[in-house]
């Protein structure tokens, strides 16, 4: 089991947050000039490194908010929490 550090609640088990994917990942500028095929990439294709890796998580059984978390996929380590776009 994780144990994420919520920025407003503390730390809390990872069963109290749900997983929102890839961070930083910027809306298109012209959506209503995209390929279905290129929809697709936006909505289901995602970086999977080995290492430091920037994913969204919201504290749905807390407080409900989103915020950032780097983690290490290898260790599972949790290197950086932040609640704006960085």
């Amino acid at each position: 089991m994780l144990l994420i550090e919520c920025p407003w609640c503390g730390p809390r088990d990872e069963t109290e947050y749900h997983y929102g994917g890839q961070a930083h990942v910027p809306y298109p500028e012209e959506p209503a000039g995209l390929t279905d095929e290129e929809w697709g990439r936006y909505l289901f294709v995602r970086e999977n490194p080995k290492g430091p890796f920037a994913e969204r998580w919201c504290h749905t059984a807390g407080c409900r908010r989103w915020f950032n978390v780097v983690r290490d996929t290898l260790t599972n380590e949790i290197l950086r929490i932040s609640t704006g776009s960085t």
